[in-house]
């Protein structure tokens, strides 16, 4: 069976109502929670990727049991100190950082060596980040070229609060530390650039020992050593950044519409749909409702004809991070130059994004001008594909397939993209949900 795809012709107009899979961020930790807990914790909409899959795949090394029945997950858990510490434990996280970097700052007990390692894109991304922090707790740390997976954690039995200072607006670094702070006796202190919050959201939720103030630029969490976790029964809302492929879809396509349903708009998420109105789109929230501490709502879009370009905010970039590569395909379309700053970031996710996002952009005949932590975008309002793009060789970064496949859809030309394989790890069933708004029309 092949592992590309090739798309020839642009989608029909569209008037859809979909739901899209679970949300991944949620997903992951909804399971570490759980592995936690005093009990059985269930939860309905789990999303089914690779990624998710190997976070219950890890806390059954660690001693967690867990089933499938029907559309519910259940897991087993044993209490905060559950968790069984084997000799020669691997955890294979695959390519997901949130499940390598979060699981560290709940394995820093371990009484035996434990190794982690991941697929090869995962491997080429910076642990440091997290293990320096972690290792003030009192837990040791091995990795290969003192940054990278495979690393070993040994952990301790005398584990001490810490101070700590995330400057890059990483939610897994703070997620990690928030983790490592449920383990420690006395009080972590954290001060965080902005970023997505969920962690502290469950936290709260559960009643956990955790304190909250968010300042403009910076939040403060203080958390103290937890005794018990209650069990977490949980509906998974749809993911935004699954969202985000089809509300450009929509935007891009002609005389389309679309209702995404039940999606998670926490508002550390959706600077997505703040730059996409602030280039003339008008998504809107529909159902919007409180659950557990999220928001969640339904997503209205409608094609626009008309964009305006945007020198993006840099505040909106820590809750638009996952977004980006969608966004410039909006650029591509705008009337004027689009400008991008301080998104150095992007290149330390699954692929260099930003240097994909220019040679996605490049290959359509869309001028950019990148440094290593900014784009301009000169956008094409007529812009018409009429030759053949080839992408291939990005790591098998699920988000520059989806992008290329939205980009073939909406601005025409003969693509060929390869590794479509990789959505298995964040969003398995993107190319159905796509045959289905193509077939029904």
């Amino acid at each position: 069976m092949s592992n590309s795809i090739t798309i020839k012709k642009k989608i029909n107009s569209f008037n859809k109502k979909i739901e899209v899979s679970g949300d991944k961020s949620l997903s992951i930790r909804w399971i570490l929670f759980s592995s936690l807990a005093n009990g059985k914790s269930e939860s309905k909409n789990l999303l089914k990727s690779e990624d998710v899959l190997a976070a219950i795949n890890a806390i059954k090394k660690l001693g967690i049991k867990s089933e499938f029945k029907k559309d519910k997950c259940i897991i087993y858990g044993r209490g905060i100190d559950g968790y069984k510490y084997k000799k020669n434990i691997t955890i294979n996280a695959k390519n997901s950082g949130t499940l390598g970097r979060l699981i560290l700052g709940l394995l820093i007990n371990a009484e035996n060596k434990i190794k982690i390692i991941g697929d090869k894109s995962l491997s080429k991304r910076d642990f440091k980040r997290v293990t320096k922090p972690l290792e003030k707790f009192g837990a040791s740390f091995k990795l290969k070229n003192k940054k990278f997976l495979p690393l070993e954690i040994q952990g301790s039995k005398f584990l001490k609060p810490i101070s700590y200072f995330e400057k890059k607006g990483s939610a897994q670094c703070k997620s990690s530390i928030i983790f490592a702070g449920l383990r420690a006796n006395g009080t972590t202190f954290i001060k965080a650039k902005k970023s997505r919050n969920h962690t502290e959201i469950l936290c709260r939720y559960l009643n956990l020992p955790i304190k909250l103030k968010s300042k403009k630029k910076y939040d403060y969490i203080e958390i103290k050593k937890a005794k018990k976790i209650k069990p977490l029964n949980y509906n998974i809302p749809s993911d935004i950044s699954s969202s985000a492929f089809f509300i450009v879809l929509t935007l891009l396509s002609k005389n389309s519409q679309m209702t995404i349903k039940n999606v998670n708009i926490n508002p550390s998420r959706t600077g997505v749909i703040d730059i996409l109105n602030m280039m003339g789109s008008k998504i809107t929230f529909s159902n919007i409702k409180k659950y557990k501490g999220e928001k969640i709502a339904d997503i209205k879009i409608k094609s626009v004809n008309n964009f305006k370009s945007i020198n993006c905010p840099t505040n909106l970039n820590s809750s638009a991070i996952d977004e980006f590569l969608i966004i410039f395909l909006i650029a591509a379309r705008a009337k004027g130059i689009s400008k991008f700053k301080d998104l150095s970031e992007l290149n330390h996710k699954e692929s260099p994004r930003l240097d994909w996002g220019a040679k996605i952009l490049n290959s359509m005949g869309v001028k950019t001008i990148k440094t290593n932590n900014s784009i301009q975008i000169f956008g094409n309002p007529n812009l018409n594909i009429k030759k053949k793009i080839i992408i291939k060789n990005y790591l098998k970064d699920h988000r520059v397939f989806m992008t290329s496949v939205i980009a073939a859809l909406t601005f025409g030309g003969k693509w060929k993209i390869y590794d479509k394989d990789s959505i298995n790890s964040s969003f398995p069933n993107f190319l159905k949900l796509i045959k289905n708004l193509n077939e029904n029309n």
